[in-house]
């Protein structure tokens, strides 16, 4: 075989990928839309009315880690506190804090002391202090030695006094009836031991009283890019994924569990890169081999309101920590892969991520670099070359104004026609030098796992209290 011929037949390899790859993704975009318009239908705004008397919905303990999060912590829990739902607490964890961020919530919410009783079901770090405030009952601090997110997760499922708890990030804010929308999916199905609700970004958006006031897109291209991402894989994505009931993973910033599933699984695992998704596969393995399918599901109307990286540095940092948690949860289970025991998501599930979420960044680069190849030795065909183009940017792209029509039509996020034009705008641009960025930093995130390297950082955040959340630092 020639160079020429390798590389030729490297090109048709990556060609039919990609083909397989768009094929499956616009069958998920028209699910998507079918089961969405679905359950539009089924549910009405109205009727949420009657929910909040009904003895069927449990009580829900809000689960909020904290590390160094003073610019943003105080507004998440006043966002909180707002709910609407018959009976939840919150639990602040602050995981060893090295700044004012327990100082500060101290005083704004008058904490005083009180003994830690808890029953110790999951090992953590030491706890260092339990408090509670005069004015809301309703909230708990615990502060404790730095161990990490999974290990501060433990710490708050320790301490939580509910059968349901929702994990929540610490720049985060839950819409009014979120909690009552995502809630409703346990008392419908017993089935259900994890419900996961759709993630929309912050930056641009007014925040006042720790409530979105405004919804508004940024002017700022990385941030579009950003929410371009979220709309399509979220709706497009996990909705379908949940369908077919082989969803592997929920945000982290917005998931609700059944907290004895959760501990029958030993909790969070805190040498992980990714817990979000880690937790789910093995929530997924544990029901199989008990025989029973414990569903993971994707309820689309519920918003969390989550602060995106605004600078390329934090972004690259998030990037390859997913990719790294991504990788690292496969492998730790690799005995589901198609097998047959786990059903659904061992025969398709774990195949589909593995296949075309963490190896696309791969195939993606590996076809740039055929194409170089072949035009720099004279032996590129131009009608290969223009069916990649088309394959990579032009066919990505439609299914990128699919998924924010689907949106717009079923949801109506947001309130100005010139808001969703600037999503459309930027997803024609998306992928000229932002995918090919994106898919590069996961790339080297494939071979810091391979080579076992790489740490995770932390991205920028700023202030969320009567201002446009667009006014933050940039790197």
């Amino acid at each position: 075989m020639t160079a020429s011929q390798f590389i030729n037949g490297t090109e048709a390899v990556i060609i039919v990928y990609f083909i397989a790859l768009n094929t499956i993704y616009t069958v998920f975009t028209f699910m998507a839309f079918f089961d969405l318009l679905a359950y539009r239908r089924r549910l009405w705004r109205g009727s949420l009315r009657t929910l909040l008397s009904e003895s069927t919905y449990r009580p829900v303990s809000l689960l909020v880690p904290a590390h160094n999060e003073r610019e943003t912590l105080i507004a998440t829990i006043r966002s909180l506190l707002t709910l609407r739902y018959p009976e939840f607490e919150v639990v602040v964890i602050n995981d060893g804090s090295s700044d004012d961020t327990l100082e500060l919530v101290r005083a704004a919410f008058s904490l005083y002391p009180v003994p830690t009783a808890t029953r110790v079901r999951l090992k953590t770090k030491a706890i260092k202090g339990t408090y509670r405030s005069h004015e809301h009952p309703n909230l708990v601090v615990i502060d404790k030695d730095q161990g990490g997110k999974s290990d501060s997760l433990n710490a708050g499922i320790n301490a939580c006094s509910f059968p349901l708890f929702c994990c929540m990030d610490a720049d985060s804010l839950l819409e009014p009836d979120a909690l009552l929308r995502v809630a409703r999916a346990f008392a419908e199905d017993e089935r259900v031991v994890v419900a996961g609700g759709i993630i929309r970004v912050l930056n641009g958006s007014t925040v006042e009283d720790a409530r979105v006031t405004s919804i508004r897109t940024s002017n700022r291209p990385i941030v579009l890019w950003q929410a371009l991402e979220y709309t399509r894989g979220l709706l497009a994505g996990r909705a379908p994924l949940a369908r077919l009931e082989c969803l592997l993973i929920v945000s982290g910033a917005f998931g609700l569990f059944r907290k004895d599933a959760v501990i029958d699984v030993g909790g969070y695992h805190t040498g992980t890169v990714c817990e979000d998704m880690e937790i789910i596969v093995r929530l997924h393995r544990r029901t199989y081999e008990q025989g029973s399918h414990g569903r993971v599901i994707f309820v689309p109307d519920p918003v969390c309101w989550t602060q995106v990286p605004s600078d390329w540095r934090s972004l690259l940092r998030q990037r390859d920590r997913w990719q790294r948690g991504l990788l690292e949860s496969l492998w730790r289970h690799r005995t589901m892969f198609l097998n047959p025991r786990y059903g659904k998501v061992g025969m398709i599930g774990m195949p589909f991520y593995l296949i075309f979420e963490a190896m696309g960044p791969i195939f993606e680069l590996c076809g740039y670099v055929a194409t170089l190849l072949l035009w720099a030795f004279g032996w590129l065909n131009p009608g290969i070359a223009l069916l990649i183009f088309v394959l990579a940017v032009l066919y990505g792209t439609l299914l990128s104004v699919m998924a924010l029509v689907l949106d717009d039509l079923l949801f109506k996020r947001y309130e100005r026609a010139r808001d969703l034009l600037k999503m459309i705008a930027a997803a024609f641009v998306e992928y000229f030098g932002y995918h090919q960025l994106l898919a590069l930093q996961r790339t080297a995130s494939f071979l810091n796992v391979v080579f076992r390297r790489g740490h995770w950082g932390k991205a920028k955040r700023s202030h969320i209290a009567h201002e446009e959340v667009e006014k933050e630092a940039v790197a």
